[in-house]
Order: structure tokens, then sequence, then C-alpha cells
């Protein structure tokens, strides 16, 4: 088709681009990269597309100018100019987009430039991602039109857009498809069409999907997309679905050059779909292909099947129990080494082999890994040996495998020794020791991990002699001293023998150490740290010395030097921003009464009634709220403050500025009634549902519908929204009062294989979940638990 530029720049020029919004706001520098994309300069078209995927399809996310774009796009794909990259960008378009309410009419496209539709649907309160859909759908004769291209990436890129458009496109879509697929001889282009199908009609390809599973010759890219779209469909996995898999791995290959980034990994893929399907026969189905792809020969395949198995534990609950031997036979053939039986039950490490295809590992120890042999050698190809650390008690078989490792050197041992320290804490703290200045991932995992969020290593005096030298031997501003400190904090008075360390380094650290020293001093020798933490009171700047003058209160009683530090910040504005406001007024909070001299400068810092306010500047008004309320005794300043926050929702990211504000208002009880109105109005987002509840049973205890706000605290737990937090709440009200059905669903809970958590940083999600586990079963058992506990 003949590419009419003037009339395509004419009609860009006529549309308000100006007045259409992307992901950075006006579109007005749309029209621009359209131009460029049509346009003969190759390296301006390529920024230009590369513009277009940042505004209009950014991470994922359409806009309205998306959908005003797709036309132009259009047009120019027609018109065969980057055809292939232009049809991924409309596909993309359709991808974000969402179907339009079958409700909703489909009128027909008008003509535009060039013969083709450029109809944009301007449905009144249609959302962008309805928009978009439409725009997309409205241009099916141009992408199912490609589908017969000479090119073979112009098919496929045509074949994958196709697949996006939806319900609104499938009754076009599907047999045009279908009648390529008939004819298709390229391997991508074959694959594409099934997946494709298998989204828009899954019913009508399930026998095509269960056909090309081979083994008849069809090609492997073939098959990985069959297998994939009967796990998308929901058929049964049967042996045949299990031996084409093993058959075929490694698989990211086989995804390589396919422009599916949904399904760009797919035994992982499989794994997260065939577990959600939260069935017996399903879960063993994973875990049986996982065992055999982590016991595989080829180092590739078992890479892919770590990733998957970590993704595994961080669903399953059985998982870590089920898939620990194979890990282990995957880091020993990482080493080079392969699973024997040693006829007692236990497992040992011998030879030098690939360590594929081996039978299943017996459930004993590890035992021999120290032993000679590539066995013993240091190997982490796979990342089966850092995963041992993610299965918590279940990796104690791997011990003897990791301990020997951890006594190598480099980054291996490091990462054996971080995997020994959540197996075998016991054991890891002498292994700790004994090298602590070159084992940083395992000091950080005996610290607590990711924010100090896993437990910390118990206590052990050879750890103990060692965290001394290095606090001794620290350089000023040491990222590893904030660890250190949380570690001594950890173990608390048996860590005394660190004080003399402790004040030592104190006046270089005055803000991460006095919590440290105030945990583990004696009383002894409280008098010595009570007077360095006055010195460092006098000496250190304003901003250093909060947590020492904190501290010393602690210790002492004594608030003067507390009280005169939060009266100089106040004076000076907090010196620090909004956060520093806050600390400043939750410190004047735990003061209470003794406080009162502060009152006046606290309600200055407030921000006006009805500012436009961040998230920050919220926080701290909750801050001086609650320090007000506390220090006072009257909640009339307070219960207007956090009317303002609670009902203030515009913003973006109100989560735990909103858990904040509920928070403090339990805080006030009865006296605040008048947020009763926007607490409930929390109810409707699972998130704030738990301090919402508790807030409305302390303010208000004779309106709260019990059996109502247990339904939803159990509807957040269940939905993975704060569910430790739901759990807590649901203590709170008292598990003796839950009907018998509430009960079987926090029953349920506890239970169930898929677990509760479902959000976290990379390998604390497994251990939140099974405290979370553990604290269902015991208020379950125990009836009633008047006392909320943390969920940590």
């Amino acid at each position: 088709m003949d590419f009419d530029h003037a009339l395509f720049r004419a009609d860009l020029d006529a549309l308000p681009w100006a007045s259409y919004g992307h992901a950075y706001g006006s579109a007005e520098d749309v029209p621009g990269c359209l131009r460029a994309l049509a346009g003969d300069d190759d390296a301006a078209a390529d920024e230009a597309q590369g513009e277009l995927y940042g505004s209009i399809l950014h991470q994922g996310s359409v806009y309205e100018a998306s959908a005003q774009a797709v036309p132009f796009l259009a047009r120019i794909a027609a018109a065969d100019i980057r055809t292939a990259d232009v049809l991924l960008l409309i596909g993309g378009i359709a991808e974000g987009g969402e179907d339009p309410s079958p409700e909703a009419g489909d009128g027909p496209p008008a003509e535009a430039g060039d013969g083709l539709p450029a109809r944009v649907s301007d449905e009144a309160g249609e959302s962008d991602e309805v928009a978009c859909r439409r725009a997309v759908v409205a241009q099916l004769p141009l992408l199912l039109g490609a589908l017969d291209h000479q090119d073979r990436a112009v098919r496929q890129a045509a074949a994958w857009a196709a697949g996006w458009t939806g319900a609104a496109g499938a009754d076009t879509a599907v047999p045009a498809l279908r009648d390529r697929a008939a004819v298709e001889t390229d391997p991508l282009v074959r694959a594409e069409l099934l997946s494709a199908l298998a989204q828009l009609d899954p019913e009508g390809t399930a026998r095509a999907a269960t056909e090309a599973i081979g083994p008849d010759g069809s090609p492997p890219e073939l098959r990985i997309a069959a297998l994939l779209a009967c796990a998308d469909i929901g058929l049964p996995w049967t042996p045949a679905h299990h031996e084409a898999a093993l058959a075929l791995l490694p698989l990211d290959r086989l995804m390589a050059d396919r422009f599916d980034q949904v399904r760009n990994e797919p035994l992982h893929h499989l794994t997260v779909t065939l577990l959600l399907r939260d069935t017996d026969p399903d879960r063993e189905a994973v875990f049986a292909l996982l065992d055999g792809a982590l016991r595989h020969g080829d180092p590739e395949a078992r890479t892919e099947a770590v990733w998957a198995a970590l993704t595994a534990c961080e669903l399953s609950r059985g998982a870590p129990a089920r898939l620990a031997a194979a890990l282990t036979a995957a880091a020993l053939a990482d080493g080079g080494g392969v699973m024997t039986s040693a006829g007692d039950g236990r497992v040992a490490a011998s030879g030098a082999g690939s360590g594929g295809g081996g039978g299943a590992a017996g459930s004993g120890s590890v035992g021999g890994a120290a032993g000679s042999g590539a066995g013993a050698a240091s190997g982490d190809g796979s990342g089966a040996l850092s995963a041992l650390g993610r299965l918590g008690a279940y990796g104690k078989p791997a011990a003897d495998l990791l301990a020997a490792r951890a006594a190598g050197e480099g980054d291996v041992a490091d990462r054996a020794l971080e995997a020994l320290v959540t197996v075998d804490p016991v054991r890891a703290a002498p292994l700790l020791a004994r090298d602590l200045e070159s084992r940083p991932r395992a000091f950080a995992a005996a610290c607590g991990g990711p924010v100090g969020s896993l437990p910390t290593l118990p206590y052990d005096p050879e750890l103990l002699a060692a965290v001394r030298r290095r606090l001794g031997a620290m350089e000023p501003g040491s990222m590893v001293l904030p660890r250190l400190a949380a570690l001594l904090t950890a173990w608390g008075p048996d860590a005394g023998p660190a004080v003399p360390e402790l004040l030592a380094a104190l006046p270089a650290y005055p803000r991460q150490l006095p919590k440290a020293l105030a945990a583990v001093c004696p009383p002894e020798r409280r008098a010595e740290a009570a007077e360095a933490l006055r010195s460092l009171a006098r000496t250190a700047p304003a901003d250093d010395r909060m947590e020492a003058v904190r501290v010393l209160h602690q210790l002492t009683g004594d608030h003067g030097p507390l009280l005169s530090l939060l009266a100089e910040r106040l004076a000076a504005g907090a010196g620090g921003g909004d956060s520093a406001l806050r600390e400043t007024a939750t410190a004047a909070a735990a003061l209470g009464p003794a406080a009162a001299p502060l009152v006046p400068a606290l309600r200055a810092a407030l921000n006006a009634p009805g500012a436009d306010r961040n998230n920050p500047q919220m926080d701290a008004d909750i801050a001086i709220a609650v320090a007000l309320h506390r220090i006072t005794g009257d909640a009339a300043e307070a219960v207007p403050v956090l009317a303002g926050v609670l009902g203030d929702d515009d913003g973006l990211w109100r989560r735990w500025t909103f858990v904040r504000a509920a928070e403090a208002a339990t805080g006030l009880g009865p006296a605040g009634r008048p947020l009763v109105p926007v607490l409930k109005g929390l109810l409707a987002d699972p998130e704030q549902v738990p301090s919402a509840v508790l807030a409305l049973r302390a303010i208000a205890p004779e309106e709260a519908d019990t059996d109502q706000l247990t339904g939803l605290l159990l509807d957040a737990a269940e939905a993975g929204a704060a569910p430790a937090e739901a759990v807590e709440a649901l203590v709170a009200l008292g598990v003796d009062t839950l009907s018998d059905e509430h009960r079987d669903r926090l029953t349920e809970l506890g239970e169930r294989d898929l677990r509760v958590v479902r959000f976290g940083l990379s390998g604390t999600i497994e251990a939140a979940d099974d405290r979370l586990r553990a604290r269902i079963r015991t208020a379950v058992v125990g009836g009633v638990r008047t006392a909320v506990v943390s969920p940590g």
C-alpha cells in the first residue's frame, strides 16, 4: 500500500494531542514520534519506537493517547513500514487493554486516511484500557491480513497481536487464525498461532493443543507452546505432558524467539499455573516435574528448575519438604558429584559426574559431602546451593554438603554458609566466626537477612568474639555496622561482653549503636553507659543526638535531655523535613504528660486544615495528633487531624498512611467516635480492613457487627491482603466468638497448601507464612487469645 505522508501528517495534526495523556503527562510529543516511526531515518525511527514504548505503553500500562495512536500505527504497518515492530506495539496496547462490557455497543468504525478504520471509541465513561482494546479490535482486518505476509516475523507478530484482542475480537480473529494454522509451516509462527488460539478460544483449541505435544515429529517450539496451552486451558496434566516436558528440557531456549513474554520461562509458568489450581494431583505433577528437572544432566535445565522450585516454595507449603532431596541432588551435580545411597537411608556424594537422571534421593542427612572428589568442589551454577537455604528446617539433610562447601573459598563458600545459617544455625555459627570478614552474604543472613526480616543467628560465644573483633577494627562509615548492631541487639544480655567495644565505637556511630548498647548492657555497667550517652548528647551534631537521648531516657528514666532536644528540633522545624518531624512527635508521645512544654510547638507544626499534603506530611500530622492526645489526654485536637487524613483518598500510595491513621484512632477509644464514618469507608479496601476493624472495635464496639467484620477479615486474609494483620485482628475479636463457618475458614488458612502470605522480599515469604501458619494453629487450638502479639 502506498503511504501518503502528507495525509498522515495532516491527520496527526488534526487531533488535540496535547489534551491526551500518557505515562509522562501530555501526549503532545506523540505525533513527532509517529512521524519519525513512519520516516526514512532508521535511527530516528528506532528512537521514536523506544519513546512510544515508554509513553503510550509504559511497562504494560496504556493511556488515552495509546488508543488514539493505534489507527496511525496501523497505517504505518499497512504500508509495510517496520511492520513486525509496529504490529508488536499494537499488540502490546491490546494486551494492556480490557474487553468492553457485554452491554456496550460496537458501532461500525469510520473510514480514515489510506482506507483504514481509524475510529477510536469515545464511549461515555469508558476506561483507557477498554478504549485501547476497542481501538486494536478495529484494526483486526490489518492484523489478520498480515497472517499471509511473506515475512515470517510479520506473520508471527500478527498472530501474537491478534491473540490479545480478547473476547471483543475472538469472533473475528479465531477463524482466520485457524485457517492460517492449517497451512503454516514455520515452527515459531505455528507456536504463536496455537498460543493465540488458546487465549481466544480455549475450549475449541484443547484438542489441537493435546495433539501437538507429540512426540510425532512436531517441532519443539510447537510442542512447548502446546504444553503451555494445555496448562492454561485447564486440561489435566497427564504422564504424556510430564514426559514431553522433561524430554524438551531445557525449555527457555524454545521461547527465545517467541514474542510471548508472559510464558517466556516455561517451566516457571507451568509451576505457577498448576500450583494455583490447588489440587493434590496438580501439586504432585509439579513436584514430579521439578524433581526430574532438578536431576537433569543439563546444567541449563537445572538452572531453570531451581528458579521454578524457589517459586514453588513461595506458593506451596508442601514444596520445601517435597523438593529438598532434588535440590540437594542439583547442588551436588553443580559441584561435580552425584547422589548415591549409603544403604542406611542417608545420602552421600560420590564420584564426578553429571548428576543427571538419578533416582530419588533418600530422606536422611547428606553424608560424605566433605570427602574427596568433585562432589566437594565449589560450584553453584544452577543456584541450587543457595536455594537450599530457602528450605529452612527441611534443608537440614543437606547440612553436611553445605558445611563442606562453606569450608572452601570465595563466593560459593559464602553462599553455602548463607544457606547453612537458615538450615542449621547452630552448626553455622562457629563456621561464620572463623571467617567473618570474607563471608558477607552469610553474615547478612545471620543478622536477619533483608531489612532484618528473618530470625538472627542464635547467640554463640565464638561468633560474639568475632563480632567484637570486627567492631573494634571498624572503619568510620562502615556499611557492616548496622548488621553488627542488629545481631548484638538480638542477643541482648548474652552480648554483654561487647560493651567495651560498643562504648569505644559510640562516638563514631551515634545513630546506630545506642540501641544495641542498651540491649546488651548489664546492670553493673549502666552508669558507665549512661555517662557515655550523656557525653554524646552534649557533643554530637543535632541530627545525631536523638537516639542517644532516647536510649538515655530508657536506661535512666531521665527525660531532661530528650525533652530539651525535642524542643530544639521543633523550634528549628524538626530540621530534617517531615520524617524528622514525625520522629520528634513520636518521641514526644512516648514521654506522655512529661512533654507538656512541647504542646504549643507541636500544634504549630501541624499542617493547616485542608492543606494539600503528601504522604510524609500526613504521617507527620498523624504522629503529632497522637502526641497531643497522649500528652494532654484530650482527643479533641487529634480527631479532626485524623479525619482529614482518613478522608483524603486522592493521593497515591496511601495504604500505610491510612493504616497509621487508623491505629492512631484506635488509641483514642470512644473519644474517636466522629471518625466512625471514615473508618467504615476503609472496610471496602481489604488492605485497610484489619486496622479499620480494630479501630471501630475500640471506638464504638456497640456499632461493630462482629460477624460482618470477621467475614471481612477472613476475606482479606484469604486474598493475601495484610494476612498477618487480619489474623491478629481476628484473635483480638476472640476466636471463641467465631461462627462455625468462620472458624472453619480460619482453620483452613492454617492447613491449606497454598501459602497465605504471597508478597514480600525474596527469601522472606516462606518464613513469614510459616510464622502465620503457626499463629493460626495456636489461635484455633487455644480458642481465645486476648493478647495481640506481633505476627513476627
